[in-house]
């Protein structure tokens, strides 16, 4: 899985998957308000891919689900953080964590995935602020 990239086009696929999961679920009899889409970002998707989907998060957020997302100390976040060429230890990604929640949030997600909770809370409240426009 990590090995080669996910897809050609990432977006067309994501949406395509997440779409035909959706309508297995409703077809299980699923009711719509019990299920929520996840991108997979870092599962599978090369360094740009995963870039490319939190760009477009919005157009999977249309899909009508709540949207999860779980960027917090991926892999491509280590690469971004490379130092002397070696990508930054997992422990040392909880900045570009804050970035992405926040890309995340902003670009439409109700959910997210993370290993540093009180820290990550701070980041989507003002978050949330900028969306909702409020203080």
């Amino acid at each position: 899985m990590q090995k080669m990239p996910f897809a050609k086009d990432v977006m067309k696929d994501v949406l395509n998957g997440l779409r035909n999961s959706a309508l297995i679920a409703r077809k299980a009899g699923i009711a719509k308000n019990k299920i929520i889409v996840d991108p997979g970002i870092g599962f599978g998707k090369s360094f740009e891919q995963n870039y490319e989907l939190l760009a477009k998060l919005n157009e999977i957020a249309k899909l009508g689900y709540p949207l999860l997302v779980g960027t917090s100390r991926k892999g491509f976040l280590g690469k971004t953080l490379a130092r002397n060429g070696e990508p930054a230890p997992a422990e040392k990604r909880i900045w570009g964590t804050a970035a992405t929640v926040t890309a995340s949030i902003l670009g439409g997600a109700h959910i997210v995935r993370v290993h540093d909770v009180a820290e990550m809370a701070q980041v989507a409240r003002v978050a949330d602020c900028v969306l909702d426009n409020t203080l």
